[in-house]
């Protein structure tokens, strides 16, 4: 039994946990199809598994890091005190030589098996998300995560330098359209947990500014990113299916979010502290968005425009 009084998880498990799994799942969907897009079809398969392999490390690595700096204040919020840190099931130390050997393990699969470049790139994503995001900006500014979220895009740098050797304007249109994804996807989850980061004084941007502003916000980084999104048809030369899936994506966005603008304005002018259902939605249309954009990308070398 944990201290919640529920049975706790297996020392595998609790580990597991650590590396937040479900980040890491959305990071991997956007390599595959960027590696797909860098080849014009289909890379080898043995490549395709060691870059997600050695992607799926680092950022478990990061991931991992971020927790054992973090546990003060996961233990103080509603959302994260089940995390293996606070109940207990992993220690501080345990949980730091977890993280590094993640780290070191995947450098060297990557520069093994993949590239130098990809293996700098990913030792460069657990750098900064540890020492830029968790300890530099997430306690002391409501643009932490606009700046941290560089972490997140580079799974995309990787896949293209894993394929290429090097980097292109695709890859970097691409990191642009995370980079531009990340405060529409985080921003609405602070908003819903606004009191949770005000408890424990990290000021996400949903706890300290009203309503009305963060969705304003939401909104001009929302068309930012499609914008962005649109880019890579130039660029790239993307055909059918990435350009009409980009128009359709990107509209849908864009309505979703000007939505969250209208039922933030009536939480401004009523009693009720943050427009939470609106939110979450945005929330849950971003992780949508970003996965079917990148499913698009990953299909479209496959058929072209004739």
């Amino acid at each position: 039994m944990h201290p919640s009084g529920r049975p706790g998880r297996s020392r595998a498990a609790a580990f597991l946990a650590l590396t937040k799994p479900r980040i890491i799942e959305l990071l991997l969907i956007t390599t595959v199809p960027t590696m797909l897009l860098a080849a014009g079809g289909l890379p080898p398969v043995g490549l395709v598994l060691a870059t997600l392999v050695g992607g799926a490390l680092a950022a478990g690595s990061a991931n991992t890091l971020n927790c054992y700096v973090d546990r003060d204040i996961d233990a103080r919020m509603d959302r994260t005190r089940e995390r293996p840190l606070v109940t207990g099931e992993v220690t501080p130390r345990e949980a730091l030589v977890f993280g590094v050997a993640l780290g070191v393990l995947s450098t060297a699969w990557l520069a093994l098996l993949v590239n130098p470049l990809s293996a700098a790139l990913a030792v460069a994503a657990i750098a900064f998300y540890l020492f830029v995001y968790t300890l530099g900006l997430k306690r002391r500014t409501s643009q932490n995560i606009v700046w941290g979220g560089a972490a997140g895009c580079m799974p995309v740098l990787i896949g293209w330098s894993a394929v290429t050797g090097g980097l292109d304007w695709p890859a970097l249109v691409l990191f642009g359209v995370i980079f531009l994804w990340t405060p529409p996807h985080y921003w609405p989850l602070s908003m819903r947990y606004a009191r949770d980061y005000s408890s424990v004084d990290v000021p996400m941007l949903g706890a300290v500014e009203r309503p009305t502003l963060v969705a304003r916000r939401i909104l001009a980084y929302s068309w930012a990113m499609v914008a962005c999104s649109l880019l890579l048809v130039p660029v790239a030369g993307t055909g059918p299916v990435y350009t009409l899936g980009a128009v359709v994506l990107g509209a849908w966005f864009l309505l979703e979010a000007h939505a969250l603008r209208r039922r933030a304005r009536l939480a401004d002018s009523s009693t009720e502290p943050v427009a939470t259902a609106g939110a979450m939605r945005v929330f849950h249309v971003s992780i949508s968005y970003l996965s079917l954009l990148f499913l698009a990308v990953g299909a479209d070398p496959f058929v072209p425009w004739w």
